[in-house]
This record gives C-alpha cells, sequence and structure tokens, in this order.
C-alpha cells in the first residue's frame, strides 16, 4: 500500500534518514565536566559513633555533593563538601575529647577506689 507523495509545505523524512543521535541540551554531564569532588560520606557515617549531633549534618552535606554537581551547581557542591567536611572534623574532635575525658574520668575512680580499700574503711 502506498500513501503516495507527502503534502506540499511538509518537510518529508530527514536527509541521510535513520536516528540523528541525542538531542542536544537537556540532562548529561554537568557544563564544566569533570568529575565531582569527594564527598566524605563514608567518615561522617563513621563519625556517627563519635558525636552524633554533628555526624547527622555531615551526612546530610554529604549526600547533596554528587546531586549538585549532576545538576551543574559546581559551587554549590563545593560548599556542600565544606559543610560535611567542617561537620566530620567537629564530630570527631567532640567525640575524642568526650572519650578522653570518659578514660580520665574511669582512671581517677580506679585511683580513688584502690585509695580507699587501702585505707581499710
Amino acid at each position: 500500500m502506498s500513501y503516495g507523495p507527502p503534502p506540499p509545505g511538509n518537510p518529508g523524512p530527514p536527509q541521510g534518514g535513520g536516528y540523528g543521535g541525542p538531542p542536544s541540551g537537556g540532562y548529561g554531564a554537568p557544563m564544566g565536566g569533570g568529575t565531582p569532588p569527594d564527598n566524605g560520606l563514608t567518615w561522617a557515617i563513621v563519625a556517627i559513633f563519635c558525636c552524633w549531633p554533628f555526624a547527622i549534618p555531615a551526612i546530610i552535606n554529604a549526600t547533596k555533593v554528587n546531586d549538585l554537581w549532576n545538576r551543574g551547581d559546581q559551587q554549590g557542591a563545593m560548599e556542600a563538601q565544606a559543610q560535611a567536611k567542617k561537620f566530620t572534623k567537629i564530630a570527631f574532635i567532640v567525640g575524642g575529647i568526650w572519650v578522653g575525658l570518659w578514660v580520665l574520668y574511669v582512671i581517677i575512680m580506679m585511683i580513688v577506689g584502690i585509695g580507699a580499700a587501702s585505707s581499710g574503711y
């Protein structure tokens, strides 16, 4: 079955025929290209065990890095990475201080307990 020639004003099939490839623009790699910065998500998750109040914002910011980068917002991705690193460092520092104080407390209590036991009370 033949349909005949296309009506006047119709451009007809494209020259060369076939698929011309994906359209330009739209989604895909960001304009700047390259790989996104390290989001630090692994260290932010580990920081949960040190000081969770600071680790939660670190995780939230770390999960934003790749999404912002893929949307083409390199500056936003770099800011989210900096925030994630900052909160991760704070969580490790506060957690380290907390563990140090706890160890010091246990040592002092052991000394006081040994002193009280040896005095014969």
